[in-house]
């Protein structure tokens, strides 16, 4: 097993990484009855793909001799209804001044890694990723 989730009342739950214990809490959001204080279970399938996408972006940095220390992606999640749903992902990358000068080979294997990542190719295709690399474009 992976993990373990607990509803815990009020539109909540918590989850725990069974391997280390970790845990997180979710909250259905405002517009779904919820409170809106943590992450929803929606908020969650968004942001896991940029950290997918960052951490075999960084597996591959290690492996060419560097990392990606501070590099940050602010995520959007556009929902739809009828049938209420993820519609859209929208991720920006804002790239660390130590990677601005990389070369543009290393940058195309970086944004390649990323754009092929274990969730990317688990999202439906009815949901609409877009991706802005900032000054990588």
């Amino acid at each position: 097993m992976t993990s373990t989730v607990v509803y815990t009342g009020e539109l909540r739950t918590t989850c725990t990484h069974l391997r280390s214990q970790s845990a997180i809490e979710t909250d259905a959001p405002v517009d779904n009855n919820g409170k809106g204080e943590r992450f929803s279970p929606t908020d969650l399938m968004a942001t896991s793909l940029a950290t997918c996408m960052v951490t075999v972006m960084g597996i591959k940095a290690r492996a060419m001799g560097f990392d990606l220390n501070d590099m940050k992606i602010d995520v959007l999640k556009i929902m739809k209804a009828d049938p209420r749903r993820v519609g859209g992902i929208e991720l920006t990358f804002h790239i660390p001044d130590s990677l601005k000068d990389i070369d543009e080979k290393t940058k195309a294997i970086l944004k390649n890694t990323g754009e092929t990542c274990p969730v990317i190719k688990s999202i439906h295709p009815d949901i609409e990723v877009k991706i802005d690399w900032g000054m990588w474009r």
